[in-house]
């Protein structure tokens, strides 16, 4: 493969710099780019990973779009290609197209409240906002960030959210599912939290990302709470393949999530999201 600056279609080879377990079947890669120059990616915006001779799979950035140089995905293995792709080891090469898609709102948070809303792997997604929103803090109201998993296990980046606990102006909820071992947080689900949250909704902009049901319920969840569906973002992931917006296969009512998302407003997407099957 040879690499290219400016055909999307055409990959650039990257090596993992670092492989670290982040709970039961996921995994957060740091892919060294040498002494290249890699472009800038907005916190929101996705890659395409693929391991040589599986495939390839669209990744959402996990790391600090203040560093650029430092490409971290978190991926779950769920199928054969993030799968492959969470196997590799130090030194290991992959192929990265990207970045690609819209981002969140972050100028629009400024001098708002803003609660980010996210359900298992969601959080990873989200966390190059939090990165942004804390390095910049005086810029913006109360930060929430309202966290949901399956079991206490499965939390994702456990220090950085005690660390983000202690600032101030800053509220951490995390709820799960189920707790089959000690566990002093709140159990059920993660839009149940949204109730016990302060934050001014006219003045507030919401950011979700996890599974598509729960995304549904907590914009709804946020909308009966006083936030206009124009101040609430989702973002989503349906099978995209070029990234580009020319092959059709995330195709979702009149939006091509590849090129309008993954990053959407919630007023585009309510009446999508409640047909069944589409």
């Amino acid at each position: 493969m040879h690499e290219s600056a400016t055909d999307p279609m055409v990959p650039r080879v990257l090596r993992v710099r670092s492989r670290r377990r982040d709970g039961p079947q996921v995994w957060t890669l740091e892919l060294d780019a040498g002494a290249r120059e890699q472009p800038g990616f907005a916190a929101g915006q996705f890659n395409m990973l693929a391991a040589f001779g599986v495939g390839e799979v669209p990744i959402s950035f996990s790391g600090d779009p203040a560093r650029p140089q430092r490409i971290v995905h978190t991926i779950r293995a769920v199928g054969a290609v993030s799968s492959a792709l969470t196997r590799l080891g130090a030194g290991a090469a992959l192929a990265v197209r990207g970045p690609f898609g819209t981002g969140w709102p972050m100028s629009e948070a400024a001098g708002r409240d803003v609660v980010l809303v996210a359900g298992g792997l969601g959080l990873a997604p989200l966390r190059p906002a939090l990165y942004q929103l804390l390095a910049e803090r005086a810029r913006y109201g109360r930060i929430t960030l309202l966290y949901g998993t399956r079991s206490p296990k499965e939390i994702l980046f456990r220090r950085e959210i005690d660390s983000w606990r202690k600032l101030t102006g800053v509220m951490i909820e995390v709820t799960v599912d189920h707790a089959l071992q000690p566990w002093h947080g709140h159990v059920g689900v993660v839009t149940a939290l949204i109730s016990r949250a302060r934050f001014d909704p006219g003045r507030t902009l919401a950011l979700i990302c996890g599974p598509e049901i729960m995304m549904r319920f907590a914009a709804e969840a946020l909308g009966t709470a006083g936030v206009a569906s124009e101040a609430i973002y989702l973002s989503l992931e349906r099978s995209m393949k070029c990234g580009i917006g020319s092959c059709g296969h995330c195709q979702f009512g009149g939006l091509f999530i590849c090129r309008d998302g993954p990053v959407i407003r919630y007023d585009r997407l309510r009446e999508p999201l409640r047909v069944r099957e589409l």
